[in-house]
């Protein structure tokens, strides 16, 4: 497993950025938001989601993410200029700290994106065949990581409406807090 904050500090590819966090509760389980504010890059980043092309990194996108206490998953809704959603990415977690300026989680190496459209795959599969060659993670630890992305991959295929609407309360939440 692998720490990673919220904040995102020091990711070269940004020139100016805000971060904020707060705490709050989404259906019955305390939640963690952070928001990312990508002001000024260097280089826009654009990868490969489900066979397209698409920019999830420019001046002014954000970045939101939400981690619940008792879920083995963080899921990040990147925001274009607009505040268009371009992706939900879900990080596969092992377990999370939602303490306020010190937020992370213990990933997993195993991610799943979606498009707004619903269509979606599991990455980094290689990550995680590397992390197991280097005693890094166990495969009982795979194992539960695989059974938390198919876990997604059917909520996304039969409920897309509950991630969508979760990426929307996301959202809601800090633009609540910024007003």
């Amino acid at each position: 497993m692998k720490t990673k904050y919220l904040d995102k500090k020091n990711w070269r590819r940004i020139k100016h950025s805000d971060y904020e966090e707060i705490l709050t509760k989404y259906d019955g389980q305390n939640v963690l938001i952070g928001c990312f504010y990508i002001k000024k890059v260097y280089h826009p980043l654009v990868i490969n989601i489900v066979g397209e092309k698409v920019k999830v990194v420019d001046n002014n996108y954000k970045w939101i993410t939400m981690m619940g206490e008792d879920e083995n998953f963080s899921l990040t809704v990147m925001f274009d200029d607009n505040d268009q959603p371009l992706q939900y990415y879900f990080d596969i977690n092992k377990s999370h700290t939602l303490e306020l300026g010190h937020a992370r989680r213990e990933d997993m190496y195993l991610d799943v994106l979606a498009l707004p459209d619903g269509r979606s795959e599991i990455v980094d599969e290689d990550d995680v065949i590397r992390a197991l060659k280097q005693g890094k993670m166990t495969p009982e630890e795979r194992d539960f990581a695989y059974k938390i992305a198919y876990d997604l991959e059917n909520l996304i295929q039969f409920q897309f409406d509950k991630v969508v609407n979760r990426g929307k309360f996301m959202y809601q939440a800090i633009m609540e807090r910024n007003q």
